[in-house]
């Protein structure tokens, strides 16, 4: 084993991606002894310093495997370090008891964190949520044969290989064409009118609801006029005081200024009230 390993300081693909790749490449490639050696003492003793050997020779793979995921208009120094992010969870979980190497534990690991950050930040909304999505969302690129939109054929071949149905196939095809856009879309030349405000429905009220509510409401009062003018004076002066004042007078006041019974008073208001209420409804 080098010594180089024990005394290479922190590296990151962010700062100078050409001179990371040339240091990845120069820590050697574990032979399978040597593998599990180390393997053994982080999974039994817990040596953080064989945890980072292994991690260390093998962050060339994890640097190749993002090569395959650069389509994606996404930085490679970027993919390299969550593809790192997966290896030291691989090697967190790796148990050598089990017979195999650790690259070919770690490539789940590794390819799970390439592909959730490349659902995170492809596009400003997700496009794929479920588990079936996701698998279209990474295989439908490669099988398509061109740039062109996919044929019946070619989609029912897709499908059948992917085990999704083909409407499926045709959603994934049309947010992978589709491209984000501004929500208050971008000043223009021309009075083109495509943004997504420009679609949703205004929660200012409809000038045809408040024209309709103010005649409805002209109507209701000219008929409440109407039907008290048609009421006898003692009626009219009744509801008045019971229901159109500010000040409203009680049963025991009316029946008071009028020298009857409170019973008397409610009596001629209900059937004031009646009469009011045919002479709106007419």
């Amino acid at each position: 084993m080098s010594t180089n390993i024990m005394t290479m300081p922190s590296i990151s693909p962010g700062a100078d991606l050409d001179a990371y790749l040339r240091t990845v490449s120069q820590f050697p490639i574990l032979k399978p002894a040597e593998e599990k050696a180390l393997a053994e003492r982080f999974f039994n003793d817990g040596d953080l310093d064989a945890a980072r050997q292994l991690v260390l020779c093998h962050l060339r793979f994890v640097a190749h495997l993002a090569r395959s995921y650069q389509g994606y208009g996404l930085p490679h120094a970027d993919l390299i370090q969550e593809g790192n992010v997966g290896l030291m969870k691989a090697v967190k979980r790796f148990d050598p008891s089990v017979g195999v190497r650790l690259i070919s534990f770690a490539v789940h690991w590794i390819k799970a964190e390439m592909h959730e950050y490349i659902l995170r930040n492809w596009r400003i909304v997700k496009v794929a949520t479920t588990k079936a999505q996701r698998k279209l969302f990474f295989n439908l690129r490669s099988a398509k044969r061109s740039l062109s939109w996919l044929s019946a054929e070619e989609t029912k071949a897709i499908a059948q290989d992917l085990g999704v149905s083909t409407e499926e196939v045709n959603r994934m095809e049309g947010r992978l064409s589709a491209s984000d856009m501004a929500f208050d879309g971008y000043a223009t030349d021309d009075d083109t009118v495509s943004a997504p405000v420009h679609f949703l429905a205004s929660a200012a009220p409809d000038p045809a609801d408040l024209v309709a509510d103010a005649d409805s409401q002209r109507d209701v009062s000219l008929r409440l006029s109407e039907g008290l003018a048609k009421l006898d004076e003692r009626s009219r002066d009744i509801l008045q005081q019971r229901w159109l004042s500010d000040a409203k007078s009680t049963l025991h006041e009316l029946a008071a200024e009028y020298g009857v019974s409170a019973e008397r008073i409610r009596q001629l208001e209900k059937n004031a009230m009646k009469k009011l209420k045919l002479a709106i409804a007419d």
